[in-house]
């Protein structure tokens, strides 16, 4: 009795049999097993549906059969705490997706949702079982209910391991991260035969729909990793600065409060206002040197503004910082979206926001219009206004025009605003202003360049410093940048216990 159980495990964790096992490892790639072994805390996985296999007989399926059906599922720990994963097998069916294979996953979805812990798929896999037809594709689509249904709920993290295509990328994109390794994984929803087919371009998987197109490109994966062990360490990592559930709270590290002057952000800023600065040095100068620095997203997407996890006197926090070494800093449509969809998730689950500002305004040109930048920078705009979990925003330098309203001003609900006294707080810049207010003025003068000069030192003295804000209480404070660290932790410990009740609807209708 024993030993047939024993038999059957044996069986089970060979999956597609050594040759299957051997190819994969050929490409570079570990086994789904491997991959739990790495990810999870040792001892801690146990496994559901280890028996499970296909009840489909049609196209010589009732010849063949795997134990487990193409994915491993089941439960274990990370640092300590639960979370439910899933790993696709490519060695069975080329991890095809098909009804029990699609029905194991829902099992797990369904634990994690009602366990409130965090789901993490590993994708490897050629797409649905093409002999199971419709049930295939009905597998997908209850996988797609559960992860909308739990989007804001629990934590999702996909890594794509391997290939995904058609409608297999969907599950994924639903989910709050996408990790991709590079040179051995892909997503796409139509591939390059067919898109050869259809519009003749010749273009190879990589190209279309590797990690490094859809990190750069596209925007598509939040991480593109160099190899597997690197892209679950990441995972890892990510989970220790978001909590297990929307209910929860992210970790809390000890930490000792000292001295808290950082007398390098003091010359952070140029001199000339037109230079760059690398706005990761100055969080690097905010964030706790506590060896894992900041924790970037999207690094190599939209990089006119940066965003990103951290911690700050122990506890986890979303950076959300235009970038003045690209583009200026502007925001453009990838940048809005970019930055709105972090915005949202940290709001899901309860992670306080900090946002350095330095922005010159939105990116003009007939290619942001006709692309919908109107709509786009208002996705970033609405997410700011909609999230209720503590909000800090520190100007550096420039806050101009609508693009200074939606960087988290006191008006859409930020709950502390600091501005550096270097920062320029206005409709627009200096000369801009200048030429218009002044146009008359510096038309009739008998030397139209030096009136210019004189008119736009008149409007800095007036409004492009932070001082008139403050006035008005639309900053609460001008700070010293050395200070800056010691009141962000002095605000995010006074706002810990913050309660907003957002008026009653069914949901908001965000401008997709």
């Amino acid at each position: 009795m024993f030993t047939l159980l024993q038999q059957k495990q044996e069986e089970a964790h060979k999956g597609g049999g050594e040759n299957r096992i051997a190819a994969q490892h050929k490409r570079g790639k570990l086994t789904a097993r491997e991959r739990l072994h790495f990810l999870l805390d040792e001892g801690s996985f146990e496994e559901i549906g280890m028996l499970v296999t296909h009840r489909s007989v049609e196209f010589g399926l009732d010849k063949e059969k795997y134990l487990g059906d193409g994915v491993v599922t089941g439960y274990g720990k990370i640092a300590g705490r639960l979370v439910y994963v899933f790993a696709q097998d490519f060695t069975v069916f080329g991890g095809s997706l098909a009804e029990a294979h699609a029905g194991k996953i829902c099992r797990i979805m369904d634990l994690a949702m009602q366990n409130g812990a965090p789901l993490i798929g590993l994708n490897d896999s050629g797409g649905a079982r093409i002999q199971e037809g419709v049930v295939s594709l009905g597998g997908y689509a209850d996988i797609f209910y559960r992860n909308t249904m739990a989007s804001g709920v629990i934590p999702q993290i996909s890594a794509i391991m391997g290939p995904c295509a058609g409608g297999a990328v969907y599950s994924p994109a639903i989910t709050d991260f996408i990790m991709m390794v590079e040179n051995t994984s892909y997503m796409f929803v139509t591939g390059p035969n067919v898109v050869k087919t259809v519009t003749h371009e010749e273009v190879t998987s990589e190209d279309l729909g590797g990690a490094s197109a859809h990190s750069v490109k596209s925007g598509v994966t939040h991480f593109s990793c160099a190899n597997e062990i690197e892209c679950i360490n990441s995972i890892k990592r990510l989970l220790s600065y978001i909590p297990s559930n929307c209910e929860d709270q992210a970790p809390h590290y000890a930490y000792t409060i000292s001295n808290e002057k950082r007398l390098a952000l003091n010359t952070i800023i140029p001199e000339n206002p037109n230079q760059p600065y690398d706005i990761r040095e100055v969080i690097d100068h905010l964030i706790d040197d506590d060896g894992e620095g900041f924790f970037e997203v999207h690094k190599n997407f939209a990089e006119n503004i940066v965003v990103g996890f951290a911690r700050l006197a122990g506890r986890s926090i979303g950076i959300v910082a235009n970038q003045p070494a690209y583009l200026a800093g502007v925001l453009d449509i990838h940048s809005s979206t970019k930055a709105a969809r972090f915005v949202r998730f940290c709001d899901c689950f309860n992670v306080p926001l900090l946002v350095l500002e330095d922005v010159p305004g939105f990116l003009p040109g007939t290619d942001q219009e006709w692309n919908g930048i109107i709509s786009n920078g208002a996705k970033l705009l609405y997410a700011f206004c909609e999230a209720t979990v503590p909000r800090v925003t520190v100007i550096t330098r420039k806050a101009y025009g609508g693009a200074y309203d939606v960087m988290n001003s006191k008006h859409i609900g930020a709950d502390m605003n600091y501005a550096w006294p270097t920062a320029e707080i206005a409709v627009m810049g200096a000369r801009g202003a200048a030429e218009i207010i002044f146009k008359g003025e510096i038309s009739k003068a008998k030397d139209p360049a030096a009136k210019l000069k004189e008119k736009e030192e008149e409007y800095i003295n007036h409004f492009a410093n932070p001082y008139r804000a403050a006035e008005r209480g639309y900053v609460d404070e001008v700070i010293k940048p050395e200070d800056t660290r010691q009141k962000l932790i002095n605000a995010f410990a006074m706002l810990e216990n913050k309660v907003v009740k957002l008026p009653k609807k069914k949901h908001g209708n965000i401008p997709l």
